[in-house]
């Protein structure tokens, strides 16, 4: 089978190449997906993870890329929940070969069924991002109704639904980017846009929540305005700084397949729309990894057409 592998850490996103490699193994409670639609996160390449396995042996070739949509063929000796011919969504573990392949082995809990009606693309598009605005938001973050958020990034995969996710709750919401993605962030239902070029981070005021996916000088000015009690979340890196009165904390997103088929059921009743940017097929993946593209929404690859 046809997959994108990553041989040389030194080399980057130019070390990644389209391949022929061995169709996958199904482990006992495994399931092997024929992939339909795949992202990825621009980060994977610096992940200790992509380049060795869970004992820190080398492991490449490996394939990137651990949000996928597709179809199950196979099932792993004890495999429950899932059926040969159902439509899945979901997340691939972390230190395994990943969704740029046409095939793929993916624990079964990992992954949720995915109803007729929703596509592949956007599927693909909702699972890392929905999962980790749910949890930014409410599983770490306790965001309340009438509270305040202030969400980093606000037009970005995550970004997007965490917005759209945070509004259905009833929270207000600061979103901040760059100048070009206010209207963008506007249609998504932001009370405030934050323009990190032009406007200060302190101006915002307090708030409850800061759910942040970009690390550095933003995330450390942030802790700042977290107000008595309340919380800032970042998946960016640990932070450096902690609030006075409140807490800040880093976390990876976890997959839990019930809040997998909360999300897609959300998508089926339009009540949340994940911001798809480009689509490209699998041979132009190592492209989408480019370092300096700043595209809105999430980069998405066709594996399988049709």
């Amino acid at each position: 089978m046809q997959a994108i592998t990553v041989r040389d850490r030194a080399a980057g996103s130019a070390g990644l190449s389209l391949t022929d490699i061995p169709y996958p193994h199904a482990a006992e409670n495994d399931v092997i997906v024929r992939v339909h639609a795949a992202g990825f996160t621009p980060g994977e390449l610096d992940w200790p993870a992509t380049w060795s396995d869970r004992a820190g042996r080398d492991r490449t070739p490996s394939v990137p890329g651990h949000e996928l949509s597709g179809v199950v063929v196979e099932l792993g000796y004890g495999t429950t929940g899932l059926t040969v011919g159902q439509r899945v969504f979901g997340l691939c573990d972390w230190a395994r070969d990943g969704s740029l392949a046409e095939y793929v082995a993916v624990e079964a809990r990992n992954l949720a069924p995915l109803p007729a009606d929703v596509d592949h693309t956007a599927a693909a598009a909702l699972a890392i991002s929905g999962l980790t605005a749910w949890q930014g938001l409410f599983d770490h973050g306790r965001l309340m109704t009438g509270q305040t958020v202030l969400i980093h990034g606000a037009t970005g995969g995550v970004g997007s639904i965490a917005v759209q996710l945070a509004r259905e709750a009833g929270a207000r919401v600061i979103g901040s980017g760059r100048a070009a993605s206010r209207e963008a962030a506007l249609g998504l239902g932001v009370d405030e846009f934050l323009d990190l070029q032009s406007d200060a981070v302190e101006d915002v005021g307090e708030v409850d929540l800061v759910l942040d996916v970009l690390g550095g000088e933003i995330l450390d000015r942030s802790t700042a305005l977290v107000r008595a009690g309340g919380t800032l979340v970042t998946i960016a890196e640990p932070p450096r700084v902690q609030p006075e009165k409140g807490q800040a904390l880093f976390f990876v997103v976890e997959p839990v397949r019930v809040r997998l088929a909360d999300l897609a059921q959300r998508l089926r009743e339009r009540r949340l729309k994940p911001i798809v940017g480009d689509v490209r097929p699998l041979c132009e993946a190592p492209a989408a990894f480019a370092p300096g593209r700043r595209n809105p929404g999430k980069t998405i690859i066709r594996v399988t057409e049709g």
